[in-house]
């Protein structure tokens, strides 16, 4: 990239955090895709299904282009974090879907508007809730980022599998034992230093 091109730049970024996030998903079974790994249950369909719905929402509501996808777990009358995991009702294909659909969504409200375009956040309190295309763009890339890493911890305790993506993993160069003899390095300093 030589150019200067906020918006351009500012877009691409959000779409290498979207395809690093729907990537954990390639080629694990329904169950991994759906299981809990932390205290708090995250998960790495939930992951999708919640970015879904964040991008639906400030790309869409926002700017005053609601979208006419049902999000029945976004309802006041939700059960809370039900946008945070799929019912066993709710195909991976169907989730996945809804994710490509809202990119479509939220691109096309990215590409009508200028940076400078003024929306209204509607769940946000009053005296903050006009927010420009460019702010909601970084908002977005940061949210999508954020839970990218979850599930790149997630897929990592699911198979072992790290990085950013399969052609480009953005780690060290190692193979299972110089892998295995760093983290044991880091375990021994760790307890060194917490004998200090």
């Amino acid at each position: 990239m030589t150019g200067w091109e906020p918006k351009a730049d500012l877009h691409h970024y959000l779409q290498v955090a979207r395809e690093a996030l729907l990537g954990k998903l390639d080629g694990l079974s329904e169950y991994d895709a759906r299981r809990p790994l932390t205290p708090t249950g995250t998960n790495l369909l939930g992951l999708i299904k919640h970015v879904a719905g964040v991008e639906l929402g400030y790309f869409g509501d926002t700017f005053g282009r609601p979208s006419a996808e049902p999000l029945p777990w976004m309802a006041d009358d939700a059960e809370p974090n039900a946008d945070m995991w799929a019912t066993a009702d709710e195909r991976r294909e169907e989730i996945v879907g809804l994710y490509r659909r809202a990119w479509a969504h939220s691109d096309a409200t990215i590409d009508a508007l200028a940076l400078d375009a003024i929306g209204q956040v509607p769940w946000w309190p009053e005296e903050r809730r006009r927010v420009t295309l460019h702010r909601t763009l970084v908002l977005v890339i940061a949210e999508t980022s954020r839970h990218a890493g979850h599930a790149d911890i997630v897929r990592e305790l699911i198979d072992g599998t790290a990085g950013l993506r399969a052609d480009n993993d953005s780690l060290a160069p190692g193979d299972q034992a110089w892998w295995q003899e760093y983290r044991g390095r880091l375990e021994r300093v760790a307890q060194e230093a917490n004998r200090s």
